[in-house]
């Protein structure tokens, strides 16, 4: 299977070529579902969902990773509750409300105000509503989820 994903995987890099988009994951269920996770700098469209998914459809085809055709496949933007995974990702999310989850599962809230290599800076309001800044190194994290807030 991960021989699969990774043809996969290989397969969607010409259709970003010349774009602002880039694959976040692939994933697969046992009953050859394949769900292909993309994103954009410029945020998605349907239509850009759409155009990856009949290409890449048709590039599984024509590579015969399925030869009785026995496949699905699925391309969306990851959903609002996933956690995200590439630096593009955070770095398109700068300035919004994310949630950090520690590996001891302690959470910290606050805005996202700059990624580097080695970590993020988080702004914080305490009880009091003084802010605060964090550095939090990525090895201190074990997923970062944006907020939605309405």
């Amino acid at each position: 299977m991960a021989e699969v994903l990774e043809k996969i995987a290989a397969l969607l890099q010409p259709l970003f070529e010349g774009t602002d988009m880039f694959m976040v994951s692939v994933k697969m269920k046992p009953i050859n579902n394949i769900k292909v996770f993309i994103d954009a700098d410029s945020g998605l469209t349907i239509e850009k969902i759409a155009s990856v998914n009949r290409k890449l459809y048709a590039l599984i085809e024509a590579e015969q990773l399925y030869p009785e055709g026995d496949f699905s496949l699925e391309v969306s933007s990851p959903g609002v509750d996933e956690p995200l995974v590439e630096m593009r990702q955070y770095k398109k999310n700068i300035g919004r409300t994310v949630a950090v989850t520690s590996p001891e599962d302690t959470e910290q809230t606050g805005v996202l105000k700059e990624v580097t290599e080695e970590g993020l800076l988080l702004e914080m309001k305490n009880k009091k509503k003084e802010i605060t800044i964090t550095e939090i190194p990525f090895s201190q994290i074990k997923k970062i989820v944006v907020q939605i807030s309405f």
